[in-house]
């Protein structure tokens, strides 16, 4: 039986800070020290920076490159592994490339993909992200870590985490700034979070929504106000006291269309017509939820009131 071979997997579009990355890992983060284990870096694309190959070998490590999509199949990299035997490998893969031949498509004997970081480069994420959204979603959407570096002051973090999450809720999320220091200031919020009431405008719920689904202590005990779009189907799937309002969202554009809707107990539930529209203010309490698998923000409402379909139903990660 062959020993596993844990495999790195950087993803990213070209330029946006892969090489460099791992550069960093092997030599500041001491991930090679003692240069026992083979490293293999095996890189997909051509960017700006190159790897220094004198001071790889210093740690044991080599670089073999693969120059198509089409050499990335499972005879070549057999071919590969059996070349340089590594104990280890670093995939730098190509931007442009499914990521489907990584997680969907055999690999080698051994290759065990250990973790999936993703680079992203704060200063272009947002123009990718309108003019090449499938292309950029193929780079991030199983990255268990996106690093976005090149931050500035004026990174809008919050804003950046919301689109992330949209596609990718578990991604851990790390901001770096262009001397490669850790941005770990607090983001701000559109809304006032200590406000007595936690006014929801339509322009911040998905940021509201998603922020609140992932760190849901800092809202345990808070009251918001928001007008919500009521899910309620009469199919036995909802208890007569739970109903979900929520928002349609949209990232950038008609095909990532999600429905996000929060938990909501109410003993008036079973009177709410399905899709109908509701300006409700409700305390959040931090509790077990089935819906969520786990514990999670449970709607409680003070008022439900009905409402008018507002001018545009989609709510924006913007």
């Amino acid at each position: 039986m062959a020993k596993d071979i844990p495999v790195y997997v950087f993803t990213g579009f070209m330029d946006s800070g892969k090489t460099t990355l791992i550069q960093e890992t092997l030599f500041e983060n001491d991930f090679a020290a003692g240069g026992e284990d083979r490293i293999l870096i095996l890189s997909c694309e051509d960017g700006d920076v190159e790897y220094d190959i004198e001071k790889l070998k210093t740690i044991n490590a080599k670089v073999a490159t693969i120059d198509s999509e089409e050499e990335f199949n499972l005879e070549n990299l057999t071919r590969i592994s059996n070349e340089y035997k590594p104990d280890v490998i670093f995939l730098e893969y190509n931007g442009t490339w499914g990521v489907d031949k990584i997680y969907d498509e055999p690999l080698p004997e051994g290759w065990v993909p250990a973790q999936s970081l993703a680079t992203v480069d704060a200063t272009t994420f947002e123009n990718y992200l309108n003019n090449m959204r499938t292309m950029m979603m193929e780079q991030l959407f199983k990255a268990e870590v996106v690093i976005f570096n090149r931050c500035t002051d004026a990174t809008p973090k919050t804003k950046f985490r919301g689109q992330i999450k949209s596609m990718n809720r578990p991604a851990q999320i790390v901001y770096e700034r262009a001397d490669g220091t850790i941005d770990d200031s607090p983001e701000e919020l559109p809304f006032d979070i200590d406000a007595d009431v936690i006014e929801i405008t339509d322009a911040d719920y998905a940021l509201w929504f998603m922020d609140c689904m992932e760190t849901p202590k800092k809202y345990d005990g808070k009251t918001v106000h928001f007008l919500g779009l009521v899910y309620n189907p009469n199919d036995g799937k909802l208890r007569k006291d739970v109903f979900v309002p929520g928002r349609f969202a949209m990232t950038c554009c008609v095909e990532d269309i999600q429905f996000l809707g929060m938990k909501c107990k109410w003993d008036k539930a079973e009177s709410l017509g399905h899709r109908t529209w509701v300006d409700i203010t409700a305390k959040i309490k931090v509790e077990f939820a089935k819906e969520y698998k786990g514990r999670g923000p449970v709607l409680y409402p003070i008022s439900v009131e009905p409402a008018e379909k507002p001018e545009d139903e989609l709510v924006y990660f913007s």
